[in-house]
């Protein structure tokens, strides 16, 4: 029998945008998976495909890029 894990998403947020809306998530204690894995960036404007690359070559199964 083989255990299912969920896919593990890396997601690129924005400090001013998507960051703040994550954070007060956190806040009211809403729950998301434990699998997403939230990167605060100044911008999404900063985003550079290698970085893109860099999380799928280090194991995430997906990208999410929020502005």
């Amino acid at each position: 029998m083989t255990a299912t894990t969920d896919p593990i998403v890396l997601a690129f947020c924005c400090k001013y945008c998507s960051y703040a809306a994550a954070d007060l998530a956190g806040s009211m204690r809403l729950p998301y998976p434990a699998s997403v894995k939230v990167v605060q960036v100044p911008c999404t404007g900063r985003v550079d495909v290698i970085h893109l690359l860099k999380g799928l070559e280090a194991g995430a199964d997906g990208i999410y890029v929020a502005g």
